[in-house]
């Protein structure tokens, strides 16, 4: 089992920044592919970034191209999103994925969830 805890969430401006955590614990030697998505409310939920666990390029959604940044911290085992440039439709909550086979923008591909953190922008 893969444990994911989402952290960093909060109120900010537009124009403002945040960053999210996702500490990763259990059996990370498995993991596959790492991912951040976001569901705003009455909304289904999108992919934002995701890269392999054991590094590489990561991959954004193109709403999110050039504002955010996803990273690793790989002695920690965590992986953050640096939120740039904040704007009000940004604000959903924010969920951590993790799976042991695939790496993809499919939410239904990834077997272990965060159990999110919300992110509000006031314009």
């Amino acid at each position: 089992q893969v444990q994911l805890v989402e952290s960093g969430g909060g109120l900010v401006q537009a124009g403002g920044s945040l960053r999210l955590s996702c500490a990763v614990s259990g059996r990370t030697y498995n993991i596959y592919g790492m991912a951040w998505f976001r569901q705003a409310p009455g909304k289904e939920r999108e992919f934002g970034a995701r890269i392999r666990w054991s590094g590489g390029t990561s991959y954004y959604a193109d709403s999110l191209k050039g504002r955010f940044t996803l990273s690793r911290d790989n002695a920690r085992n965590i992986v953050y999103l640096q939120m740039n440039s904040l704007k009000p439709e940004d604000t959903a909550v924010y969920y951590c994925a993790a799976s042991d086979y695939r790496l993809e923008s499919n939410p239904a591909s990834y077997e272990y969830w965060g159990q999110g953190t919300q992110v509000t922008v006031s314009s």
